[in-house]
């Protein structure tokens, strides 16, 4: 097991205002929440013995889920191949080739594209292995059991009432995860996923080409939200709290904060500040 599993999860639940909370994704060791389904799916892997020291890990990937492989990749001494659309952030890719990993690019937009690349790579390399995030039901495993149980004790621990999780999809996996455990456990707390309000969009790490493994229907709200607004969002949090984070974040914020507006729940909203804002410099500078 990677040294790096020993310091992921269990990040501070930071107070956004009085009824607005969010997991500061940050505190993970690659910076972002996908930290957690990626040293997950490698792991139980290695144990289930699926790929070992010989293996070549690849993904398609938005970019999070990228860093992070070539993270775990990294301190397992195993190649990493990344596929993804060109037009996500040149600071991920950076960070990517900074682990040691190759990219490949697929067309702009496209994340079928780069699944399928993916796909035919693994299909001509007898070693190559993938968490195959899009489509891994360990991926919501992950949430179910760590991530939400996680979130419910930091709940309880604040003597709060969890009335919504407001969270974007990208794999589906954190959001389906967490819907499943508040299912399970019976808690009143709904449930509502935010989305891109156009076609293309910007809001890079949800709504990756589709759901995949969010069960939309059983959402209790979608909530819509402009790449612009997401984008001054996050900029307006660095501001007013010194926390730089990502533009799915900025979604995320606001995204809760217009649900607010329109209910008036008697505990807290959790959302999550999925990532560090370094690695979009070049787009929030643009």
């Amino acid at each position: 097991m990677s040294q790096l599993s020993d310091i992921i999860g269990n990040t501070p639940l930071l107070k956004i205002s009085d009824k607005i909370y969010a997991k500061l994704e940050t505190y993970n060791p690659t910076g972002s929440v996908k930290d957690r389904m990626v040293h997950y799916v490698v792991n139980k892997a290695f144990q289930q013995k699926k790929i070992n020291r010989d293996s070549i890990f690849c993904e398609a990937t938005s970019g999070n889920t990228g860093i992070a492989l070539s993270a775990v990749a990294a301190s397992y001494s195993v190649p990493c191949r990344i596929f993804m659309p060109s037009n996500m952030s040149a600071e991920r890719r950076q960070m990517m080739r900074s682990y040691g990993a190759e990219i490949i690019d697929a067309p702009p937009n496209d994340f079928e594209a780069a699944i399928s690349m993916r796909d035919q790579f693994i299909n001509e390399n007898k070693n190559a292995w993938s968490p195959l995030q899009f489509s891994n039901p360990d991926n919501i495993e992950c949430h179910r059991i760590v991530t939400a149980p996680e979130i419910h004790r930091q709940v309880i621990g604040l003597e709060k009432k969890w009335c919504a999780f407001i969270h974007g999809s990208g794999t589906g996996g954190t959001i389906e995860g967490i819907r499943q455990f508040i299912k399970n456990s019976s808690l009143d707390t709904k449930v509502c996923m935010v989305m891109p309000a156009e076609m293309p969009h910007g809001i890079q790490g949800i709504n990756d080409g589709k759901d995949f493994l969010a069960s939309v229907s059983c959402m209790d709200d979608i909530i819509t939200i402009k790449t612009d607004d997401a984008i001054k969002r996050a900029k307006k949090l660095a501001r007013d709290t010194g926390i730089f984070v990502g533009i799915s974040s900025g979604a995320n914020i606001l995204a809760s904060e217009k649900w607010l507006e329109h209910n008036n729940p008697g505990g807290i909203i959790v959302t999550m500040l999925c990532d560090r804002g370094e690695r979009y410099m070049s787009v929030y500078n643009s």
